[in-house]
């Protein structure tokens, strides 16, 4: 896609970020393809383990509420003034920020032993029942277990707080920061606030009363959060 075109795409999309309600922009079929296109392009040519350096802002789940990005983006500042990581739906991504905080959408696994085999895993494929790059999507942390347990979800696993001081102490990390669950504040700790989990999609679906966050990293990797309020549901009605 031409330059010019993508920054008038960009530019509609943007048209309405000051409006009190988020309304519609109108893009044709091509233009949607073609900044699909533009954007696998962009993920291909970038490795699997993005190594980013701080201050960086993170997102977890946004599962298209396209509004509230706008929100995050009005919080942060909208790119390029920011740089922004964001962990999924719908595009998940594993990420290492300045050799401290490793990122992911779903968790830890007990296969991982070394970030080479983050760099290996082949693309584009299809996601395995079982394995590193299940788990890295889909394992989620559990207070109830200790070590490696079986998962609700049918598919990957849980792990302990063990599990999350054995790995940052092994790799010389001091963060894992992941996205994948509802979480009622936006962000939430875990492991004696070794794990982070971050949502940043608030009142998710329609369905829940959860705030939405996003974590700022700043030079010295001290970390912040920002919130994004759930809406009230007396004033949807």
């Amino acid at each position: 896609m031409e330059p010019a075109v993508l920054d008038d795409i960009i530019n509609r999309l943007l048209e309405f970020r000051n409006a009190r309600t988020v309304r519609q922009v109108q893009l044709s079929e091509n233009h949607i393809r073609a900044l699909c296109s533009t954007a696998r392009q962009i993920f291909l040519s970038q490795p699997n383990l993005l190594e980013l350096e701080a201050p960086i802002k993170i997102c977890g789940d946004i599962h298209g509420q396209y509004g509230d990005l706008l929100r995050l983006f009005e919080y942060g500042g909208f790119p390029p003034e920011a740089n922004y990581l964001f962990l999924g739906d719908y595009v998940d991504r594993a990420a290492l920020i300045d050799d401290k905080i490793l990122c992911m959408h779903g968790g830890l696994s007990p296969d991982l032993t070394n970030m080479d085999q983050i760099r290996t895993l082949p693309r584009p494929t299809d996601i395995p029942e079982s394995g590193l790059l299940c788990d890295l999507l889909w394992s989620d942390p559990s207070r109830e277990v200790k070590g490696w347990g079986m998962n609700d979800r049918g598919v990957s696993y849980t792990f302990g707080q063990n599990k999350v001081t054995e790995f940052l102490t092994q790799h010389d990390m001091d963060l894992v920061c992941r996205a994948h669950q509802v979480v009622e504040d936006g962000y939430e700790f875990f492991a004696d606030r070794q794990l982070v989990t971050i949502f940043s999609a608030p009142n998710y679906c329609g369905e829940f009363d959860n705030a939405g966050a996003m974590m700022s990293v700043d030079e010295s990797l001290m970390c912040s959060f920002q919130i994004l309020k759930p809406t009230d549901k007396k004033q949807l009605l």
